[in-house]
């Protein structure tokens, strides 16, 4: 038995639920596909599939080998890739986990220049706040804000920006606009449940740090929550300069304490851990970098015109 096919034929029964679907894509008779998976299930010595209402379902054996199949299948293939030469012919599925309002305002709206470049490539973008787990997820790349909690992650940086404290016109005319950080403890804070320091804010300036603990009747824990209650003019807000970038540009949103530093937010791409990255990974991960650059830049002009 040819193991590489076998595993083959195993992930496409997986994903399609189904032997007459895996052997219509794999162009053989359904018998053979059969074949394939029972001997597989000898030489293991493990049952793969039991039948559900939903069709052909992994076993927790299954589970675990389809994981384990799919990634050896990717990594021969990117292999195949490589050897026709580093860049070209990429082709295939990537699959892409981001946060939902960062991938809406900085990388959807771009994304038709990477399909461009690599024709045979489909994107499939995984939206969601949570850190999901890769391998779980069947995801290839997923791009991440902050510190990176789990240090077995394999991860690149690929760009760095600017947190701030923002708010909107409308509440700065009924609440004041605060001078100094101390200030923020009269203000209603928006806070952000699921990053880091909560409810305590950090500055900077001229070498000295100071904390405030700000008060807020109002937590979420999504970051579109927080761009919506911000432009209702609920209070006031730490964010990333990318969640409000749209809004900072047209003034529906200002930035204060401007002379006063937090610190930067970095952009991970992070790979599945145990797995070498995909070139189609290692390529929409340049993609990124570059252009989160190019936006960068795009703003520094803008400020110093």
């Amino acid at each position: 038995m040819d193991r590489l096919t076998a595993m083959e034929t195993f992930v496409r029964v997986v994903e399609s639920g189904s032997f007459s679907e895996a052997a219509r894509q794999l162009h053989v008779g359904q018998p053979a596909v059969s074949k394939a998976i029972a001997q597989l299930e000898d030489s293991l010595g493990v049952k793969l599939l039991f039948r559900s209402t939903r069709g052909l379902v992994p076993t927790e054996a299954g589970s675990s080998f389809y994981k384990g199949a799919k990634r050896s299948i990717e990594e021969v293939d990117d292999t195949f890739v490589a050897a026709r030469g580093a860049g070209t012919g990429l082709s295939g599925r990537l699959r892409v986990g981001a946060a939902t309002t960062f991938a809406s305002l900085h990388l959807i709206p771009y994304l038709g220049a990477f399909l461009a470049a690599h024709p045979n490539v489909d994107l499939e973008f995984v939206l969601d706040d949570q850190r999901v787990d890769l391998i779980e997820a069947g995801i290839d790349i997923a791009l991440r804000m902050g510190d990176l909690a789990d240090s077995s992650l394999t991860a690149r940086r690929i760009g760095q920006g600017r947190r701030i404290v923002v708010g909107a016109p409308g509440y700065f005319a009924k609440a004041g606009v605060p001078k100094l950080p101390a200030e923020l403890t009269t203000h209603q804070a928006i806070i952000h449940a699921r990053t880091s320091g909560g409810d305590v804010w950090m500055f900077c300036k001229d070498g000295v740090e100071v904390s405030v603990t700000v008060r807020g009747r109002l937590r979420i824990s999504a970051a579109q929550g927080i761009r919506t209650a911000v432009l209702a003019d609920m209070g006031l807000a730490v964010a990333s300069e990318w969640m409000f970038a749209p809004e900072l540009a047209s003034g529906k949103v200002k930035e204060v304490l401007c002379d006063w530093a937090m610190n930067p937010i970095d952009v991970w791409a992070v790979f599945p851990t145990g797995r070498v990255a995909s070139a189609k990974a290692r390529a929409f991960a340049d993609f990124v970098e570059a252009l989160l650059a190019s936006q960068a830049d795009c703003k520094a002009i803008a400020h110093s015109g």
